[in-house]
């Protein structure tokens, strides 16, 4: 697995027993796209490990593994475990659920994700799949790594997708599984970045939902 050395920032140590968030970017991105949610989290009084990855020199599988790796390793006395996912983080994160689940598993908050996988990628993947190993598993196809990850049964998993999304169409995002899902009028690359995305993040880690509390 060379070429997967993981690249984490998180404050706390074995006897931190604050919950705990991974944020894992897309393709082709760095941690870097993940920060400023990160931040945000970390302001709420979460631990943060914003988790990056050389997300195109392996495959799912093989990022999954590391993924499961490092939240062993960062797992301390966290009492739960949440993961935030952009794109290609989710079908990471849902390799982890299916094959090596973390301890105490919280939420998770799906942005962007190719769950049925993308079109683009059907485009891109004969001309690209050499330089962006993971593409061709994210690609339509009913035998792609997107679609046929088993299911991430007990776990709450909330999607948001992007309406103007040119990427992975809110039809793509689709998981049977999933406990809320909304549409956001964003597109791919930034919708992390939204001030309403961050806090919709932010209610579903906290309460399973992205629906505000009743008022009185």
């Amino acid at each position: 697995m060379s070429g997967l050395p993981a690249a984490a920032t998180a404050a706390g140590s074995d006897a931190d027993t604050r919950e705990l968030v991974f944020t894992l970017h897309g393709l082709a991105r760095t941690r870097l796209s993940m920060a400023w949610l990160a931040r945000s989290l970390e302001r709420e009084g979460y631990r943060v490990v914003n988790w990056g990855y050389r997300s195109s020199t392996a495959t799912v599988a093989e990022f999954g593994r590391a993924l499961a790796d490092e939240v062993a390793r960062q797992a301390g006395e966290a009492p739960r475990i949440h993961f935030v996912g952009h794109s290609l983080g989710n079908i990471v994160v849902r390799w982890m659920l299916a094959h090596a689940p973390p301890p105490r598993p919280g939420r998770v908050v799906m942005l962007a994700p190719p769950n049925q996988g993308s079109r683009a990628a059907d485009r891109y993947a004969r001309w690209l799949g050499r330089l962006l190993r993971p593409l061709p598993e994210l690609r339509t196809a009913a035998d792609s790594t997107a679609r046929t990850l088993p299911r991430s049964a007990g776990t709450e998993i909330g999607i948001i997708a992007g309406r103007f999304d040119a990427k992975v169409s809110v039809a793509e995002s689709h998981l049977a599984e999933a406990t809320a899902s909304l549409v956001v009028p964003a597109a791919h690359t930034f919708v992390m970045n939204r001030r309403d995305v961050r806090g919709l993040v932010l209610r579903f880690l906290r309460t399973g939902s992205f629906e505000a509390p009743a008022v009185g």
